[in-house]
């Protein structure tokens, strides 16, 4: 994923020079355009089948033999388009003859990959334009383009500030809805983070804005299979702060290499390693060989348990109710001490694999909306709806519940969600803890060496503050 503010500087053949205002440059046009086509049926197929960017358009680059700067052109432009939706539809309702909702939903992807070159791109007003159009006489024919040529135009009349100072409610009068439009995130979402935040709007803004920057890739470095530094001599890239296992790279194929083929490695931000790296590490008294991961797919944090288990004579079991996701798991820790079982985690003291008080250490990586890593999954922040929380918190609810009643006495239970939802985070934890009677330790102190983490006992992670996603971590010992 790239910065939705700045494309490549030479893009798919089309800018040779940096962009707009800057003098004139030549420009070469394969037609049609192989990156813009690839990036509009990204669109649509999200849009069409609810299918995730991140799978359709990687496949789609390789069936299609579209490599270098055309493939970083055409992802930039798909997740870029995705990522900032709501502000490109506020200019687009501006700019069209038409209400949104009356256009054909093919012709409404083509007019926002057209926007969002002109608005958050450097590609020039001309090229934009005319490429755009000339993609849509190929995808949608004549009568479409003319009215896409009609709209882009009229877009590209004004810079994205000043479309922002004429859509945008104004920041005194109506701050979140402000926030909403020009760091492109549905409002409620904007005023999540704000309760998240105490209220703070101005980190709020900073915690908006770093869901637009492109994200490092982040590699783990299995203990036991892998030093940190064999993974960045084959790889490359940086270690990370915090976790001693953590990799970063500014791009490139994690699947290209070799020691992440073999499962020695993965791909795992930096901030879900910290998670696990806190409930393997919390000090418990007693027994300490059987750990439980509850809601273990797709598998990272198991195959980083289950790493971490080998080096110290434990083994894991790791719980997926979906068949498919279990198999991923079973991918993810092959030749790791972790037993994969497909079962519901709710039903500890039903399932045989589940019984009360049978593991010295739990993981809950509850489901949830995903709002944390928002910068990871462009299409996220405009799929999910407030009404989808009821649903859910009952959900994590009724997991940590299942977890303090699988964990046996004095032992330990790590609750996360890649959320900063309060309802999602603080109120379920300490719901949970409430009716059991759980203590709940200091998560802060299982983190050793990284700042801002607030008055405790939870912990909330940031990517404006921690360059990690938004992850929640909650620390309950069950009584004796």
């Amino acid at each position: 994923m790239t910065n939705g503010k700045e494309a490549p500087r030479r893009q798919s053949g089309r800018a040779a020079g940096s962009g707009r205002g800057t003098g004139k440059r030549e420009y070469r046009r394969a037609e049609p355009d192989a990156a813009r086509r690839a990036a509009f049926d990204t669109l649509n197929a999200v849009a069409a089948r609810d299918a995730y960017a991140n799978l359709v358009l990687p496949g789609m680059l390789r069936e299609r033999g579209i490599t270098g700067r055309d493939a970083a052109f055409a992802t930039e432009l798909a997740y870029g388009t995705l990522r900032t939706r709501g502000t490109l539809d506020a200019v687009l309702a501006e700019c069209s003859s038409r209400p949104l909702a009356e256009i054909d939903p093919r012709v409404i992807e083509m007019l926002r990959l057209g926007a969002y070159q002109l608005l958050r791109t450097r590609v020039p007003a001309h090229a934009a334009v005319s490429a755009t159009v000339d993609v849509a006489r190929v995808a949608l024919t004549d009568g479409p383009a003319r009215f896409v040529n009609a709209v882009l135009r009229r877009v590209s009349e004004k810079d994205e500030e000043t479309w922002i100072a004429q859509v945008a409610p104004s920041r005194e009068s109506n701050p979140s809805g402000h926030l909403a439009i020009r760091y492109a995130h549905p409002e409620w979402i904007v005023r999540a983070f704000a309760d998240a935040l105490g209220g703070d709007l101005a980190e709020t803004e900073a915690a908006l804005a770093a869901d637009d920057a492109r994200p490092a890739v982040h590699l783990v470095a299995r203990p036991g299979l892998v030093t940190r530094e064999e993974l960045m001599a084959q790889a490359g890239g940086s270690p990370g702060p915090y976790s001693p296992y953590a990799v970063h790279l500014d791009g490139g194929d994690p699947a290209a290499f070799p020691l992440i083929a073999a499962g020695k490695a993965g791909v795992q931000d930096e901030g879900s390693q910290l998670c696990a790296i806190a409930l393997a590490t919390a000090p418990i008294d007693g027994p300490d060989a059987a750990w439980l991961d509850l809601c273990a797919g797709p598998g990272g944090k198991a195959a980083l348990l289950g790493a971490l288990a080998a080096g110290r004579g434990a083994r894991v079991t790791a719980v997926e109710i979906a068949e498919h996701r279990a198999k991923l798991v079973s991918q993810s820790t092959g030749g790791l001490p972790v037993t994969v079982v497909t079962a519901d985690g709710r039903d500890v003291g039903e399932h045989p694999a589940l019984a009360e008080g049978s593991f010295d250490r739990v993981l809950v990586d509850a489901p949830c909306t995903g709002l944390g890593a928002l910068r990871r999954r462009p299409e996220a922040r405009w799929r999910r709806l407030p009404t989808d929380m009821p649903a859910l918190t009952k959900l994590q609810r009724e997991l940590l519940t299942a977890a303090l009643r699988a964990v046996r006495p004095g032992g330990i239970v790590a609750y996360v969600t890649c959320s900063p939802h309060l309802a999602e985070t603080k109120v379920t934890a300490a719901d949970a803890a409430r009716r059991t009677g759980a203590e709940v330790l200091d998560a802060r102190e299982l983190l050793p060496g990284v700042p801002d983490l607030g008055a405790g006992p939870t912990v909330q992670l940031w990517p404006h503050r921690h360059g990690t996603d938004a992850m929640f971590l909650s620390v309950l010992r069950r009584p004796s």
